[in-house]
């Protein structure tokens, strides 16, 4: 009997990490995605696999699979369990809403993206924790793929490896990373390191339900590197207590009903990255400071998204006027914005026949 044609989607939502005091902890997932629709034909002739790809970054984003974030991170999980390739008649199209470094977590998704197609491809069945871990050897930012991977509102932390381990935890896969060469192709990579066990472990917090998040996104890309560069190396035990103090509260004021629109927007203060990143955002000062609860009735809180550029407005409310006065600050210093209501959302997904088959526990 002839096997039929497999498809299946994967979806995956955009996240925004260090939210207000959380810098490198905490992160939420956001109701725009990354929708992979996946082929698999019946076919034994060998033909390389198809990627296409729609949406934001459309231009930009390489289309030969062995070059491509998602791609490449899926091949890697497959040989880590012994599959040496991809499956014959593999196409792959990838419908994207998540705009690039715009501080929306594109490249977690990316990276979450390809671990769960290569989960699904060859049957896996890993669990979440497993399929963390191997999103952890790509992408070192925990709380942007948990996040996405898990949903919600959630707190994350990288396990502290011994030196063998940390030996091992060198993956020549990620966007970052210059050793994988330009011309590398089906034959490279062939025996990668797998990821040590419970390498990042993370909590889920609560989240009220009335609590809408506004993204405000201005109209120019900012890198991660660029915006971490200018980052200092320490700092003083004053600044790290105002952080710590705030995060302890906020974790919980975010859960509660209703929202404490006082409490929620001084425990969103932060002195670890937003100040020194502002000379990278012109605005970002402006309407951190400008907009507050007593101005913009339903405004809660507010704080860089990432590494920015976009700022993030968490809201139950007034969703309008708080965008559009945020894009005339941003118009004064010569910056274009869009800007959308979210909400915060459930994590990755695997969809078959319409019936959603794997999200994280």
């Amino acid at each position: 009997m002839a096997e039929s044609t497999k498809t299946f989607k994967i979806r995956i939502p955009a996240t925004s990490a260090n939210i207000g005091p959380g810098f490198d902890v905490v992160g939420l997932s956001l109701s725009l995605y990354l929708t992979l629709t996946v082929t698999v034909s019946p076919n034994n002739a060998r033909s390389p696999p198809t990627l296409s790809y729609s949406g934001e970054g459309a231009d930009e984003v390489p289309l030969d699979p062995y070059k491509n974030l998602t791609t490449r991170v899926a091949l890697y999980v497959l040989r880590c369990h012994d599959v040496s390739s991809f499956p014959h008649h593999l196409a792959i199209h990838v419908a994207n809403d998540i705009p690039f470094g715009r501080g929306l977590g594109s490249s977690g998704a990316a990276v979450i993206a390809g671990v769960l197609l290569a989960n699904e491809l060859a049957s896996l069945n890993l669990s979440t924790s497993r399929m963390l871990d191997f999103a952890l050897m790509v992408e070192r930012h925990p709380d942007n793929v948990t996040a996405a991977l898990v949903g919600g509102f959630v707190g994350s932390y990288l396990r502290d490896l011994d030196e063998d381990a940390q030996a091992r935890v060198q993956v020549p896969l990620s966007e970052v990373l210059p050793e994988y060469p330009p011309d590398a192709g089906e034959d490279w990579g062939r025996d990668p390191p797998h990821p040590p066990e419970g390498i990042g472990h993370y909590i889920c917090f609560g989240w009220a339900e009335s609590i809408k998040a506004v993204a405000i996104i201005p109209k120019f890309e900012l890198s991660t590197a660029k915006a971490r560069d200018v980052l200092p190396q320490s700092y003083s035990r004053k600044d790290l207590i105002f952080n710590l103090q705030r995060l302890a509260v906020l974790t919980t004021a975010l859960s509660r009903s209703p929202p404490d629109p006082g409490l929620i927007y001084d425990a969103m203060q932060d002195r670890v990255h937003q100040p020194y990143r502002k000379q990278l955002i012109p605005g970002l000062p402006e309407v951190t400071t400008r907009l507050t609860p007593s101005t913009h009735p339903g405004l809660l809180g507010i704080c860089l998204s990432g590494a920015g550029p976009t700022i993030l407005a968490l809201a139950t409310g007034n969703f309008e006027r708080i965008a559009e006065d945020a894009k005339k600050i941003f118009a004064e210093k010569g910056i274009d914005v869009d800007w959308k209501v979210l909400d915060v959302c459930e994590g990755s997904a695997v969809i078959k026949d319409g019936q959603q088959t794997w999200k994280a526990a």
